[in-house]
């Protein structure tokens, strides 16, 4: 979900780590060039760059000076269980409390219970 509210390069981070759990890039694969990003997003490369870091303070990205990024082996992985905890902690509780509030059932959702 797109939400203005947030600094670009958040919104960058959260199209890069879409593009990593949905298999675009594996573990091992070269991301693009902060140049070639900002250029396809629109956005400045500073805040590519920015973007970028954050995968690289959490050990998501490996650099390979003169060559460039390439998603770090265990990534995917590694990324999806703090993407889940992150949607566990942060969106669901809301989302959850709506659905209660509203009377929505497994159902209504097209969900069937396990």
């Amino acid at each position: 979900m797109a939400d203005d509210s947030k600094p670009v390069y958040l919104r960058l981070r959260e199209i890069i780590a879409a593009s990593i759990l949905d298999g675009e890039f594996r573990d091992g694969d070269m991301l693009p060039s902060v140049r070639a990003l900002a250029a396809q997003q629109g956005a400045n490369p500073l805040t590519v760059a920015k973007a970028y870091q954050c995968f690289q303070d959490d050990g998501l990205v490996a650099v390979k000076r003169g060559v460039g990024m390439f998603v770090a082996d265990g990534a995917t992985r590694r990324l999806r269980d703090m993407e889940r905890a992150r949607f566990m902690d942060t969106v669901w509780p809301p989302v959850a409390e709506q659905i209660r509030r509203l009377g929505i059932s497994a159902a209504d959702l097209g969900v069937e219970r396990v």
